[in-house]
């Protein structure tokens, strides 16, 4: 069982709110992502501007403001070229317990835990979606958002690298902000873009999501292109409390 699942989906709510992905969205590319604060796993959502850690923060680790966390993702121009979404193979049940990892997220950032049937059917529960500070209670109407989108990796380095990689990626449930539910509707206005061309609706998501993309893109060694960079730090000049933890994928 994995940590996530593991984690109180309290602290998920601290230090902001909750994030997702979308199993089906394309090029549009709303890989189906969880969506929570930008801290440690199951904290409530700080109001913006509180700190807030990001994906796969130790806990009671210190972290870099956003800003000296922004300086840190290496630059690289982006290439899209030989892109196929099939080339992250997702939503697989890695400790073979019968979820997937759209359902181990479900079950992780729960605020009010949903029933678990047979092959993990999922019915009932709650969850807040903090791209749009939206509470939902259908779980099919929730995406998971891959926080950096598969098409946004593959363009910042994951097309150098091999099928296990993209696949460990693609199910990232060791850092807590690496995937997030959302409403499908954020998912999918989100797509493959990038902090230059979406940011979600809700302002106060704005300094967790910074946080969490900022995190996942260290986390995997991702880089960032010149109009990513520049609109990553015109945005977190509202976020100068915001504070960045992250652990780098092996």
């Amino acid at each position: 069982m994995t940590a996530r699942r593991l984690a109180p989906i309290a602290a998920i709510l601290v230090a902001a709110s909750l994030v997702a992905c979308n199993p089906s969205a394309a090029k549009t590319e709303s890989d189906s992502k969880p969506s929570t604060p930008a801290t440690s796993a199951g904290a409530p959502s700080a109001p913006t501007g509180s700190p807030s850690a990001a994906p796969g923060a130790p806990a009671g680790s210190s972290g870099l403001s956003l800003a000296e966390a922004i300086a840190k993702i290496p630059a690289a121009d982006e290439n899209r070229t030989g892109y196929k979404r099939d080339s992250f193979r997702h939503w697989v049940d890695e400790d073979s317990d019968g979820c997937s990892t759209r359902n181990e997220v479900l079950l992780a950032e729960a605020t009010k835990k949903p029933e678990q049937g047979a092959k993990c059917v999922l019915t009932g529960g709650e969850w807040l979606s903090y791209y749009d500070e939206v509470t939902v209670t259908d779980a099919k109407k929730l995406d998971i958002d891959h926080m950096v989108p598969l098409a946004e990796a593959w363009d910042s380095g994951a097309s150098a690298w091999d099928s296990d990689r993209r696949m460990r990626y693609a199910n990232d449930l060791d850092a807590e902000r690496s995937l997030v539910a959302v409403t499908a509707k954020t998912n999918r206005s989100k797509a493959d873009k990038d902090p230059s061309e979406w940011m979600p609706p809700a302002e106060s998501a704005k300094c967790t999501y910074l946080a969490d993309w900022t995190a996942t893109k260290l986390r995997w060694k991702l880089t960032a292109d010149d109009k990513e960079r520049t609109a990553l730090e015109k945005l977190a000049g509202d976020c100068s409390d915001t504070v960045v933890k992250y652990e780098v994928a092996a």
